[in-house]
């Protein structure tokens, strides 16, 4: 039962902090472009028009990234409750792992904004 709960706890750690980090992203982009924290690609890092528009378009998608993944997350969870330790672990890692797909692919329509939004320069189109 208990693994259930760290199992359970584990799987809401993405989208939480999918939540919290879109939130902070794009309410609170860095105000420097840094190689250490934030939306980090070679676009997004070209002036600072392109980060704080990669971070405002980032972090809005995180942010409904997170809350739309929240609810299938623990709902997927709940049918394992009294299961074995191993059926736990296998939905919890599919969990997991769908989870990581979704926030791994949330760089493709960022990338594409910034593309469309802007020229290799990084000057508005």
């Amino acid at each position: 039962m208990w693994f259930w709960w760290f199992m359970f706890v584990c799987n809401l750690l993405i989208p939480v902090v999918l939540i919290i980090a879109g939130r902070m992203m794009w309410k609170h982009c860095p105000q420097k472009i840094n190689s250490v924290y934030g939306y980090r690609t070679s676009r997004s890092m070209k002036n600072i028009d392109t980060w704080k528009f990669a971070h405002n378009y980032c972090g809005k998608l995180w942010w409904k990234i997170g809350w739309f993944s929240l609810i299938p997350s623990v709902v997927a969870q709940i049918p394992s409750f009294n299961s074995s330790e191993d059926v736990v672990v296998i939905i919890g890692s599919i969990i997991s792992i769908l989870q990581l797909v979704v926030l791994t692919i949330s760089i493709f329509p960022t990338e594409a904004a910034l593309k469309k939004t802007f020229n290799e320069d990084g000057t508005r189109k």
